[in-house]
């Protein structure tokens, strides 16, 4: 790739991130004193993200990315709020990854052992229940129970259905909201890729990317090129 279209592609991705109002940071008094290099002034008491500095964050995520995908290491994507949740989904169903688009459920990482058998227990109540068996092995009543069961634990695990071991690396949307996790991952040592908004921790993130984490603009645009440039360097291997 020449120099002049490298730099082409640069700013195409901060005019998206602008126009997202990727910019758009928390209130001042909400700022986490981590992140003032990267705050280049306020608007009706709103911090505003230097977006120059965003951009040559996600390019040096984008080559970990790429670097995660030579290396095939499991990506596990997270982001429990709301506005957020069915775009983890999507970016992550794009290479078959795991994810947690819910509630972070503590132990997760660091208690894998006992949530991978209420994986496994989740999986094989699925395959049993569409068996042609299913109805002559159990009662109406049984299948009631078993029912509530699956709807329970899929409530909470459906994203990790499939997820084997622990995963290599962690894609957070928003570390403050995500401590939980974030915790779990750095006492493991698994590394973090993290879109934070100005009241985060910037060392919470092994590959920060400084941008309003709020947004759903902002965090499609951000996903969605993390995830392609994995999804291209896979596709290399």
């Amino acid at each position: 790739m020449n120099t002049t279209h490298t730099e082409d592609m640069s700013e195409d991705i901060l005019q998206r991130l602008a126009q997202a109002g990727a910019h758009f940071a928390q209130t001042k008094s909400r700022r986490h004193p981590s992140m003032r290099q990267y705050i280049v002034g306020s608007k009706e008491r709103v911090d505003i993200v230097d977006l120059t500095k965003t951009r040559e964050q996600l390019n040096k995520a984008i080559s970990a990315m790429e670097t995660f995908a030579r290396e095939g290491k499991t990506l596990l994507f997270v982001g429990g709020k709301r506005e957020v949740a069915d775009i983890v989904r999507t970016v992550a169903a794009r290479v078959q990854a795991p994810y947690v688009s819910t509630r972070w459920l503590g132990g997760t990482l660091t208690n894998f052992t006992e949530i991978k058998k209420r994986i496994d227990l989740l999986a094989k109540l699925i395959a049993d229940s569409a068996s042609d068996e299913f109805e002559k092995k159990h009662t109406k009543l049984e299948r009631i129970f078993i029912g509530r069961e699956i709807e329970r634990l899929t409530r909470r695990l459906d994203g990790l259905v499939g997820l084997s071991k622990l995963p290599d690396v962690l894609v957070v949307v928003d570390t403050r909201h995500e401590e939980l996790a974030v915790r779990e991952a750095r006492s493991l040592g698994i590394p973090v890729v993290g879109i934070q908004n100005s009241d985060c921790d910037i060392a919470d993130a092994t590959h920060p990317i400084v941008a309003n984490d709020a947004s759903r603009a902002t965090v499609k645009i951000i996903l969605t090129e993390l995830v392609s440039a994995y999804e291209k360097e896979s596709s290399r291997s």
